[in-house]
């Protein structure tokens, strides 16, 4: 008996039908990791076709270039949102591009024994830190309450050691902070790529920790065209955000600077040594 090639014909045909589809997953962006859309670029005829539909799993992979950039092109008909899906839509992708962020971090931290600059390292090269209050909020009233803010000690280029939040009355942080304006705000190295490409566990005391303590105060007046710059400058979608929240830049005080980066224990660092150091 011959064999039958009909079902490997079969196959290869649709092989060549679905050679310029990607497979998705039900709701998923079509953008690639360098080209992050601002809202500017964006017309109520487009932000649409950043979403991949929920009707199906297979959706034509047209190039970035096609759905971003000066000179939008539709990729095909689009069917326009109705009601204020589009203004939903576009409240979602108002965001940044990343060459406005130029992410600058050294792969290679200083040795662990220049404690000082590896406290001005973590302190600069870190986006986001966790920051811990004693809670205002009535069921865990005066209990520990931490949260995630990002934050800045300056533009890439001009590390101050001093760290800058930009905040709002309306987060639970910041009414405890008005009740007791001391905190804690924890840095971890697994946030960059060293520990991942050492392949360090984020508790592994070579996968550095820093924890600033002090007190959170109101940028003073005089201060405030730097605070914008140094957060703005890192964080350039916090530029954006609703005036009716009546965001307001806020830095912490240190008192106490305590690092792990190595076996055999923490070390305390003296502000003064924290201060002269540098993290390039």
């Amino acid at each position: 008996m011959r064999p039958s090639y009909f079902p490997l014909a079969l196959f290869a045909n649709i092989l060549c039908l679905c050679e310029s589809y990607t497979l998705r997953s039900s709701v998923s962006w079509v953008v690639s990791s360098n080209d992050v859309v601002e809202d500017g670029d964006l017309s109520e005829e487009v932000a649409p076709a950043l979403l991949v539909d929920s009707a199906g799993l297979w959706k034509q992979a047209y190039p970035s270039s096609n759905v971003l950039g000066d000179s939008v092109e539709s990729p095909g008909e689009l069917v326009k949102p109705e009601g204020d899906s589009a203004a939903q839509l576009s409240s979602r992708l108002f965001s940044y591009r990343l060459e406005k962020v130029k992410k600058s971090a050294s792969s290679t931290p200083p040795p662990h024994q220049d404690t000082a600059k590896t406290a001005r390292y973590i302190s600069h090269y870190s986006d986001w830190g966790y920051l811990a209050t004693i809670s205002t909020q009535e069921k865990i009233k005066g209990l520990p309450f931490g949260n995630i803010f990002s934050v800045s000690d300056g533009p890439l280029d001009n590390s101050t050691g001093v760290i800058y939040f930009y905040v709002t009355p309306m987060d639970n942080t910041v009414a405890d902070l008005k009740s007791n304006p001391y905190a804690s705000l924890t840095f971890s190295e697994a946030e960059g790529e060293f520990c991942r490409q050492m392949v360090y566990d984020p508790e592994d005391p070579r996968c550095a920790r820093l924890t600033l303590t002090g007190k959170m105060i109101e940028v003073a007046p005089e201060e405030l065209a730097f605070a914008k710059e140094a957060v703005f400058s890192r964080h350039p979608v916090m530029a954006k955000w609703p005036v009716g929240h009546k965001w307001f830049f806020m830095k912490l005080e240190l008192i106490q600077i305590w690092l792990q980066d190595w076996v055999g224990g923490t070390t305390l660092i003296p502000l003064e040594d924290y201060f002269k150091a540098t993290p390039f």
